[in-house]
């Protein structure tokens, strides 16, 4: 009956030894973790105020252990002596991430005794049901730093397979022992490289200790001591717990780790997530949890504006909270927060560092990582997790950049995907939402090389429109909706305000025949347009190109003039005294109450071209390059006066013709200073006042 136990429950064992290293079994852990120790946030990393709740002093760290019996000398491998040296001295570019490797490493040998209680009943009739642990404890008189875990511990051939041999792991180990027996692929449990990751404490260390002890009955205790030189003894032990302790003597200008703070400040910023409770001198010092690994139907959001204020160190709230899972096509679990305060004038650099960290298996990897996000949304903050992110040796530098390029691809589309859902949900929260971040997105169209990407940030843009109340704002897919049966493009202006471009000559044609149009008011919308260049099949275009494009616009037959050979003299007239200004003279039937307009090929491209070099240019170079054409309106009373002054009085004809193109280009804003008007304005109104 026994074995037939055994057998049974071996079998329903193995149903779920796929997830006993996966990421259920791991949530179930953490969570079960958390419903025995209530989340509390320690605030002091965001604000002034004392800590609401304290910790219940807790501490197994006693020095009981004692060598005994002779010493076994051991010499590490010469390949391992180099090795040795690269990982002491250089591998790392900060010394205090040994904490971060230890404690790995501690939480790696109470995650092995965690499965192996799961999975063996002899194992864990073995092991009892100690609590699994990590404790460190600081001693600044005898300048050391100590570590201990309540894990599987090792025995005396474990001992020296992984502390003597840089590169072999006992957590690879371990994992390829379980693949094998098990077919199971996730091996996403086990975090650290205990060969590699145990030896950074060489660089802080003049000499280390290890105290360990197996978890199978009857073990031995024993102690490994070395100063990194080259050999390392092993010897018998007395007083030594169940688990691994490791006692690091701190070389003296490394003195600063035997302090609590500094242990508590590397705690919180590389290993505040680790599954298992860290104890600091008998203080609990990982009391935030991991909230990116919950059901996000589990965290309120008061956790949330927490959370948000302690991974972003910020005092405001978040306005949207991105919670997102995938396993396809790469693991991520991902927490983002949208930010409900304004971005401040630094926030707005482009070289400012991105707002989102990177974790892999709950252990930081990078804070502000750069690549996982485009740069024009660095204003989110918040955690990415992901398990399929190769790390170097030294768990610093992200490896394969296309799987990193992958990652980001992943996290944008999910993002653009979260913010649309927004603005169709939460259409008002989005607007406002949009006023203070709409310029990140304007950015993002502009810097993208992905026409996909540029068109999903697209339906994320909001413009006033001509066909809604002032102060209402519509969105590239709202007007697409609405296009007339043979209009194929989505038509924008370019204006100051809502009232120059309701009263520009550009708007007039359009405004007639009931052609909706985009009013953009800001300088920079126009370049974000044609960088987009088009929205699904539809193109986008500026009213000012719409206009010179209408050949038929231009036709005699269409003007409706009578005195056509006045005109025609008058249009000959203006060529010579706009000459080497005007390229082409032209009449159109495109304005009404405007006697003339200036046109050019792309305005909008050489308005942002005049904005960005026009101090470099004269006036005779920006004629040459910029080719307007000025186009008059012949039924103007303006234009009909002026034929007549063509032969009456020349010089009042000459002069109001350079004012009239003077003021057609700085209203196209081809012109910036608007002062150039001034002088010539004068001068016309001096001489027309002298006719009088």
């Amino acid at each position: 009956m026994a074995a037939a136990f055994r057998i049974k429950h071996a079998l329903k064992l193995g149903r779920s030894l796929s997830r006993a290293l996966n990421r259920n079994l791991q949530e179930k852990i953490i969570q079960s973790q958390c419903q025995r120790l209530p989340v509390v946030y320690n605030v002091r990393h965001w604000s002034s105020q004392p800590e609401a709740q304290t910790t219940e002093y807790h501490n197994i760290i006693k020095d009981t252990e004692k060598a005994t019996g002779e010493c076994a000398k051991h010499e590490f491998q010469s390949e391992t002596q180099m090795l040795l040296q690269i990982v002491a001295k250089s591998l790392y570019s900060d010394k205090e991430v040994f904490v971060r490797e230890l404690v790995s490493n501690a939480s790696d040998a109470l995650e092995k005794l965690r499965y192996l209680r799961l999975s063996d009943n002899e194992v864990a009739q073995a092991a009892g049901d100690r609590s699994l642990e990590i404790h460190i404890g600081t001693d600044k008189q005898s300048r050391t730093l100590t570590i201990q875990d309540t894990g599987v511990g090792m025995t005396r051939e474990e001992l020296i397979a992984n502390l003597g041999t840089i590169a072999r792991s006992g957590s690879k180990a371990f994992l390829e022992k379980l693949k094998e027996e098990q077919n199971s692929s996730d091996t996403s449990k086990i975090i650290g490289q205990f060969g590699v990751g145990f030896y950074s404490a060489f660089m802080v260390a003049d000499k280390v200790e290890v105290f360990t002890k197996s978890f199978a009955r009857d073990a031995e205790g024993l102690c490994w001591i070395s100063d990194g030189s080259g050999t390392f003894e092993i010897s018998n032990a007395d007083g030594v717990q169940p688990g691994t302790k490791i006692v690091i003597h701190l070389k003296p200008d490394s003195r600063e780790f035997s302090d609590e703070y500094t242990i508590n400040r590397i705690i919180n910023k590389y290993s505040n997530f680790v599954g298992s409770p860290i104890f600091v001198n008998g203080k609990r010092t990982n009391t935030i949890q991991p909230l990116w690994m919950f059901d996000p139907k589990d965290v309120t959001s008061l956790q949330h504006a927490e959370f948000y204020r302690f991974v972003g160190n910020c005092i405001d709230s978040p306005r949207f909270v991105l919670h997102y899972s995938t396993d396809v096509p790469l693991t991520i679990k991902a927490l983002l927060y949208f930010p409900e305060e304004k971005p401040g004038l630094f926030d707005l650099a482009r070289d400012t560092t991105s707002g989102v960290s990177l974790y892999n298996r709950k252990i930081l990897i990078k804070s502000k990582a750069e690549n996982i996000l485009p740069k024009w949304l660095r204003f989110i903050k918040g955690v990415v997790d992901s398990e399929d992110i190769p790390l170097n040796l030294s768990r610093e530098l992200l490896q394969n950049s296309t799987l990193i390029g992958k990652l980001r691809t992943v996290l944008t589309a999910r993002i653009l995907k979260f913010l649309h859902e927004r603005s169709m949900k939460q259409p008002e929260e989005y607007n406002e939402f949009y006023k203070t971040y709409g310029l990140f997105l304007k950015e993002g169209i502009v810097t993208s090389n992905d026409q996909s990407e540029k068109e999903d940030i697209g339906k994320l843009l909001r413009f006033e429109s001509s066909a809604a109340a002032p102060g209402e704002l519509v969105s590239l897919p709202q007007y697409c909706s609405r296009l007339a049966k043979d209009q194929k493009d989505v038509y924008y202006l370019s204006a100051p305000s809502r009232t120059l471009a309701e009263q520009s000559p550009y708007y007039e044609s359009l405004k007639k025949r009931n052609i909706e149009v985009l009013f953009c008011y800001e300088p920079y919308d126009e370049l974000v347009l044609i960088h987009l260049r088009q929205y699904k099949s539809n193109f986008l275009t500026s009213v000012e190109k719409e206009m010179r494009d209408d050949t038929e616009a231009n036709k005699p037959e269409n003007l409706g003039i009578i005195n056509k050979d006045e005109l025609d003299n008058l249009v000959n007239y203006m060529k010579k005294i706009l000459d080497k200004k005007a390229y082409d003279v032209k009449m159109t039937n495109r304005l009404e109450s405007h006697p003339c307009v200036v046109t050019v090929q792309d305005m909008a491209s050489a308005r942002h071209f005049i904005r960005i070099q026009s101090h470099q240019m004269n006036e005779e170079m920006r004629y040459s390059m910029l080719q307007p054409r000025f186009e008059i309106n012949p039924n103007h009373p303006l234009i009909k006066k002026l034929c007549k002054l063509t032969t009456t009085d020349t010089e009042l004809a000459d002069r109001l013709i350079q004012q009239l193109f003077t003021g057609a280009m700085v209203g196209a804003g081809l012109i910036e200073d608007p002062r150039i008007l001034l002088t010539p304005m004068n001068e016309l109104l001096t001489l027309a006042l002298q006719k009088y």
